[in-house]
């Protein structure tokens, strides 16, 4: 353990000195009433015990001081390293970066190292040389066991040797060291004076200059003063020849940018030391070079600042205003992040992970749109949502955002989406999804103020959606308060190509790395993936989909039939054919749905679909013969024209790892190759998935199953849920697939009920809860039942089930751990005692729906593990 003495008085010195090889201590301070040697002794020892590793990993830079009197190291540390964090501090605030590079830029802080002898001193130049900024040194001082009086300038001489071109401080209380010091180029400052300390601080500033770097003429005459490195980069292009020559000559550029935590382009710079015939010219060029490389590569994979030069380079995000970044831009920040920091293009061939151009606009603009705008009293008290929208599209945004989304215009001419990013929306505490709305804007018309208008009115209509119906129902239902929302704007290049009068990409998918449904020999945690053709929109919806496993993509899930009942038969594109989109007509304003017969016309089929001979009941890969269409990607699964499954399996893995939860991706695929024969996988979305108690087991055996209200063996969910009381189910012998769209209107006044009452229920229908297509199940939006603790499909005698979900509404179902089970008909041990349901009497009985409530509360046990449930009634 390292242990330091403490005096509080310097004559104590001489004892310790007398006695100082019996006493074995790492050092000796003199205490002079100032709190801060406390905090100098820890930073020296930290600096102590860290300096060979921060130096060979990080090349942090390094100030050596050589003092042997307690004395004067006791005032000299703890200004110095008031010096060095005040100014680190300063530079941090000026970085664009987020938090977790602020803290490591402070651990890159210039370490101190403290030497008591030459022969310490060579040492420490000998292993520090690379990264050494200053030296401060006393001119007498232990060499070879004995005092030296002429150590300091031996010093000096040793570094001259190394060809070292940095500042030297002699400190002295012998006023004749001064024209010595001048003699060898070092700087002079006298112990005794009364500004000791201050003149130490001003050759810190002065020669090493962590703030701001001072531009000098040939003569020494200041010009001007760079405060940071973006200043920095506009005056040195600015700057005359004789002042380049100035700090060149004196190695001032490389020293700034060491001081200021810039170490490869400090080391870039000093290269050019050891090259005599540079012209002034080529240094400039040769610097500006360093720094505009060292900004690209650093950027990468993070959030920046707005500037002109970033919004053409997908490699980072672009903030268009400060704030938070929402749930959505988190997950964003996090993927730019993954790609562009860990490589992990070099982890997988054959295929060219990215992520599209995006700008992400803070939520300060949404507090600033709803203040300057005075929507507070519109909010509270309007109750139709159109006429918020129309009063929120009316608002004026800033000042400072308009500007940066006209010059953002410019540069994207690519279909955009335009996404919400609340700050719940996909977050790991309380994470939903599909509550609030994206835009599709073609981002084709011939005047770029109309484009600026529509981008402008796509992002008053996120801000509106916060305030939706579906939106206040969606948190009365968590039990959190629409004020306590804000709203962050995400923009985003659409990923695909243009066909005719449309764009779209050729796939899209989301994968989530727990598998709640796994077939045969899958396993949970061995995740799953959702494709289709075109945008996203039809595979987050719920619609018919192409489902995989990312371990087995060769195994076909379901059978022939069901593959060919099942299989994809229209899609979704941005429709470029109205460049004047009216987007007050809703979500849908900017999207075209079309039909298979056209994409294989645009030619994007050719990867994606199989043709089906029904005279043999066989799939053929590939469209060459005639026949009905079948989307089931076999070129890619089976055949492997590019790696997706091993991608989506990759992914999954290691975003699951990253955030230490169960995850789903959204992403998209452009089947065109690049130079490098690599096809595009765009990953756009990460959301947590987060489940209950995740050691809940379910012993059927010792349960009376004869309590049993229905039990299921194919089920999301786990724990328990008490205290349900009502049990609302559609009425088999009334069910009708072509009158589903009523059945939602009727479930929607139920739940609002239930809200009202504060009455969780289970909810009890047949086939898919939350579907797009009307014909396969009740079409219901997550708010409209949105009190449901337990959501159960059944299949009936002629109405056979197809358990797969849309994203948004699987998202809502697991996220918030509300029970879904399924129940098979011709199942032989899963059952629902509808005969027990119809005894009871109703609460209430509308044309397709029957609200019952139970005497006892029912007690619904879900094992998710074994992936059964069981409701049970009381005894």
């Amino acid at each position: 353990i390292p242990v330091f003495l403490l005096l509080n008085n310097s004559y104590d010195i001489e004892v310790v000195e007398k006695y100082e090889g019996k006493m074995n201590f790492d050092n000796v301070f003199i205490w002079n009433g100032d709190l801060k040697i406390f905090f100098a002794m820890i930073k020296m020892l930290e600096d102590r015990m860290n300096i060979d590793n921060d130096v060979a990993r990080a090349l942090v830079p390094v100030i050596l001081m050589v003092e042997d009197s307690p004395k004067y190291y006791s005032r000299v540390l703890p200004a110095l390293y008031s010096i060095i964090m005040e100014q680190t501090r300063r530079q941090i605030e000026d970085i664009n970066a987020d938090e977790l590079f602020k803290v490591l830029r402070l651990r890159a802080r210039p370490k101190v190292i403290h030497a008591k002898t030459l022969e310490q001193a060579k040492e420490y130049i000998d292993k520090y040389s690379a990264t050494l900024l200053c030296v401060i040194t006393d001119v007498g001082y232990p060499c070879e066991g004995k005092v030296d009086e002429d150590a300091g300038f031996k010093l000096i001489e040793y570094i001259r040797k190394f060809r070292l071109n940095i500042p030297v401080l002699v400190q002295s209380g012998d006023q004749r060291n001064h024209a010595r010091a001048y003699e060898v180029k070092a700087q002079y400052i006298n112990k005794f004076s009364e500004t000791y300390l201050q003149d130490i601080r001003s050759f810190i500033s002065f020669f090493i200059g962590f703030n701001q770097f001072t531009f000098r003429t040939g003569k020494g005459v200041r010009i001007a003063e760079a405060r940071n490195l973006k200043d920095f980069e506009r005056l040195i292009a600015e700057v005359p020849e004789d002042s380049i020559m100035y700090h060149h000559e004196r190695n001032q550029f490389s020293l700034w940018m060491l001081a200021k935590g810039e170490i490869q382009t400090s080391k870039a710079i000093s290269a050019l030391n050891k090259q005599n015939d540079l012209k002034p010219e080529e240094i400039r060029q040769s610097i500006l070079h360093s720094i505009r490389r060292y900004r690209v590569a650093k950027d990468k994979g993070r959030i920046v600042n707005f500037e002109e030069s970033a919004l053409k380079d997908e490699s980072n995000i672009v903030s268009l205003a400060s704030g938070a970044l929402g749930g959505k831009g988190r997950g964003l920040a996090f993927v730019n992040t993954l790609i562009y920091h860990f490589n992990i293009n070099d982890m997988i061939e054959g295929i060219h992970i990215r992520t599209p151009l995006t700008s992400i606009i803070g939520t300060d603009e949404f507090d600033f749109f709803i203040e300057r705008n005075k929507l507070h009293e519109i909010i509270h008290n309007e109750t139709d949502y159109s006429v918020l929208r129309a009063r929120f599209v009316q608002g004026e945004l800033s000042f400072n955002l308009v500007k940066r989304l006209k010059l953002l215009i410019r540069h994207l001419q690519k279909p955009l989406a335009i996404r919400s990013s609340s700050l719940f929306e996909d977050s790991l505490s309380q994470p939903f999804s599909g509550v609030f709305e994206t835009y599709m804007l073609p981002n084709n018309h011939p005047d770029d103020n109309v484009r600026l208008q529509q981008l402008m009115t796509a992002i008053k209509l996120v801000y509106s959606s916060v305030y939706s119906g579906n939106a206040r129902t969606y948190f009365e239902a968590i039990g959190h308060k629409v004020e306590e929302e804000k709203m962050a704007v995400v923009i985003q290049e659409v990923v695909g190509n243009q066909h005719a009068q449309t764009y779209y990409p050729h796939i899209s998918g989301t994968a989530q790395s727990h598998n709640y449904y796994p077939v045969g020999h899958m396993k949970p945690d061995e995740g799953f993936g959702v494709l289709a053709l075109g945008l996203g929109q039809y595979v987050v919806e719920g619609e018919k989909t192409y489902r995989f496993s990312p371990q087995y993509p060769k195994i076909e899930i379901q059978s022939l039939k069901d593959t060919v009942k099942n299989s994809q038969v229209h899609f979704y594109a941005v429709n470029l054919a109205n460049p004047d989109v009216d987007l007050i007509t809703g979500e849908d304003a900017g999207v075209i749905r079309l039909d298979l017969y056209e994409a294989e016309q645009h030619g994007t089929l050719k990867h994606l679909a199989s043709t089906y001979d029904p005279q043999n009941e066989t799939l053929e890969a590939g469209i060459t013969k005639p026949g009905p269409r079948i989307i089931n990607f076999a070129n890619i699964m089976k055949y492997d024209y590019t790696p997706l499954a091993k991608t989506v399996g990759f992914i999954l893995d290691l975003v699951k790892e990253a955030m230490g939860s169960p995850v789903e991706i959204e992403y998209a695929v452009d089947l065109n190759k690049d130079d490098n024969g690599h096809c595009s996988f765009y990953l756009l979305q990460i959301k947590p998935l987060v489940g209950g108690d995740q050691d809940f087991n379910i012993n059927t055996e010792k349960l009376d199953m004869n309590q049993a209200l229905l039990f299921s063996q194919k089920t999301m969910g786990n724990g328990t849920v008490g205290e349900i009381y009502d049990v609302v189910y559609v009425l088999p012998e009334k069910f009708d697939h072509t009158r589903t769209e009523e059945m939602t209107a009727e479930i929607e006044k139920i739940n609002l009920r239930m809200l009202a009452e504060k009455r969780k229920y289970i909810l009890i229908g047949p086939g898919r809860w939350g579907t797009r297509d009307k014909f396969i199940g009740i079409p219901v939006v997550w708010s409209q039942i949105s009190n449901a603790k337990v959501i159960v499909e059944v299949s009936l005698k002629d109405f056979p089930l197809d358990a797969s979900l849309g994203s948004h509404f699987f998202h809502n179902v697991t996220s918030m751990n509300v029970g879904y089970f399924s129940i098979d008909y011709y199942s032989q041990t899963e059952f629902i005692r509808w005969e027990l349901m119809a005894q009871m009497p109703a609460v209430e009985e509308t044309s397709f729906f029957r609200h019952i409530r139970f005497s006892k509360p029912l007690t619904v046990l879900m094992d998710g593990k074994q992936r059964i449930s069981v409701v049970m009634q009381a005894e």
